[in-house]
């Protein structure tokens, strides 16, 4: 909304012509993110510990998280709150990419506060049936493949990093492989919401990087120079991954060691659908498995455990899934594992930056 009311004042004041460049407004939503986040978040949590939205821990679990339980949770809505509202101030809101990745990110949202809810309706760690949330999350996964799809001068080429030209024909196949993009890098990062912190930093981290890559995809110069694909437009989702980093740098905040709120399903999902949607828009599906990583990792850890816990009858790859819990079992406090994780995220994401050069 700042851009369509002060930018067209700069005729009467120059001043006003700075809402005319994304990098400016980039900042200028990272920052408007994190104070909204910051300010609001003491009398957040304030309400959500008087309503009673306490967080429910599985008894199977470590034994150090039992005295989390009770700590208020569904510290999300605050997150998609802040992103919401910063999005709509900061983004020119004729552009079709950003409304898309938004109302994706507020239906993942709407389906972890309804699992939350539930959690905690139930007092136990199960919401949502496993397979009712994969069904509403595939539904959403299936608008955003169409809306991706549909976008005008969409191409159904999958391209790969390292590469200056080589891509993959997908065609109408592409919508099936936005799904599978969508729901897995939203299920990905749910699974790493395990420990004080642990996803916020990632998630800043990544947002950041695509930020960076948003913003190149979106200029024809420069994405011709670095031999990335163009998306005309793009360079406004890199304000939406700007809203982001503020958004979960304040919530980090209050999400650090020890965690005075959890973001709940109702963040994590959203987030990481967040993160699988901009990653298809700009077309760097592919790039998500090394700036994300760690949300890979995790995943991977909880389907090996599984698979091999029934193909061997009963045995063990990790003490315990997700990953995370394997360190914690082996006796590292929490603050060891997530600031690890933290460290392996911030070269991961250095990495997906190189490639910007290596191809």
């Amino acid at each position: 909304m700042l851009y369509h009311f002060l930018y067209p004042l700069h005729t009467l004041f120059g001043g006003f012509n700075v809402f005319r460049y994304i990098t400016f407004r980039c900042v200028g939503a990272t920052v408007t993110a994190f104070l909204i986040v910051l300010i609001a978040g003491p009398k957040f949590i304030e309400w959500l510990r008087g309503a009673n939205i306490g967080q429910v821990i599985r008894q199977d679990g470590p034994e150090s998280h039992y005295s989390k339980q009770g700590v208020p949770t569904m510290g999300g809505v605050l997150i998609l709150a802040a992103l919401t509202l910063t999005t709509l101030l900061w983004v020119n809101l004729t552009n079709r990419q950003v409304w898309i990745v938004l109302l994706v990110t507020l239906w993942f949202g709407l389906i972890g506060s309804y699992d939350d809810y539930q959690k905690i309706k139930k007092n136990n760690s199960k919401g949502l049936s496993a397979r009712g949330k994969l069904l509403l999350q595939i539904l959403g996964g299936v608008v955003c493949g169409l809306a991706v799809y549909k976008n005008p001068g969409f191409r159904g080429d999958l391209f790969l990093p390292f590469f200056k030209h080589l891509s993959v024909t997908l065609g109408a196949g592409y919508i099936l492989f936005i799904i599978l993009v969508v729901v897995g890098a939203s299920n990905a990062v749910n699974l790493t919401d395990g420990l004080d912190g642990l996803v916020s930093g990632p998630v800043v981290i990544t947002s950041a990087v695509y930020l960076v890559f948003s913003y190149l995809a979106g200029h024809a110069t420069l994405s011709a120079y670095l031999q990335i694909p163009f998306v005309a437009g793009a360079g406004e989702v890199a304000v939406f991954c700007g809203a982001m980093v503020g958004a979960c740098l304040g919530f980090l905040w209050y999400n650090a060691f020890p965690a005075q709120v959890f973001m709940g399903d109702t963040g994590a999902l959203s987030l990481g659908a967040a993160l699988g949607c901009v990653a298809v828009i700009i077309k760097q599906e592919i790039l998500l498995v090394l700036v994300g990583g760690i949300f890979v990792m995790e995943a991977l850890s909880v389907i090996l455990q599984v698979g091999y816990f029934k193909y061997s009858g009963g045995k063990r790859i990790f003490l315990m899934a997700p990953f995370h819990h394997h360190f914690e079992k082996k006796g590292w406090t929490e603050p060891k594992v997530v600031v690890r994780f933290w460290i392996i995220s911030i070269i991961l994401g250095l990495s997906a930056l190189a490639t910007l050069k290596l191809r």
